[in-house]
């Protein structure tokens, strides 16, 4: 096994310089331009999130979500609950599996997942101008290379569901 250099030294942490912290804090100004512009629709960032997920076909059950978004099971049970009374989405037992329900856009969810990636891309563009197209290429493959480095992890919804 070979052994891995510290990039980080313990010795030499500070908050403000912290990957995580910066990667939490841009995370959050970017939900925060989104939820502005999601105020209009009454939804949050989150919920348009899941809107997205559920149109991409990638995804059907709010275990699946769960996971996808690390949220434990009661905030995806509340956050579907919430879309749901607003009309966005349903719930319908599967069909081969009565046990596994699975979520449906409604015409109204639907119409609004055809809405936001324009809406995501206003915000991205605006978040974005001071970078050259090159740089957001190298931060985008910056981020998958993390994002795989850490695949194996277990996601902490399914550590609370066990």
């Amino acid at each position: 096994m070979t052994k891995v250099k510290e990039k980080f030294p313990p010795g030499s942490y500070c908050i403000e310089d912290s990957v995580g912290y910066l990667l939490a804090r841009s995370r959050t100004k970017l939900a925060k331009r989104v939820d502005s512009k999601l105020a209009a629709h009454d939804i949050t960032s989150a919920q348009g999130a899941v809107v997205m997920m559920l149109a991409s076909g990638n995804f059907s059950t709010a275990a699946e979500l769960s996971r996808e978004l690390y949220l434990d099971s009661a905030s995806m049970t509340r956050m579907v609950d919430r879309l749901q009374k607003r009309g966005m989405l349903v719930r319908k037992p599967r069909g081969d599996d009565r046990r596994v329900i699975d979520l449906h856009l409604t015409e109204t969810g639907a119409a609004l997942a055809e809405q936001l990636p324009t809406l995501y891309s206003v915000v991205l563009n605006q978040s974005f101008a001071d970078f050259s197209a090159e740089e957001v290429t190298t931060l985008k493959s910056l981020l998958r290379k993390l994002l795989d480095s850490n695949a194996g992890d277990t996601p902490v919804a399914e550590k609370n569901d066990k």
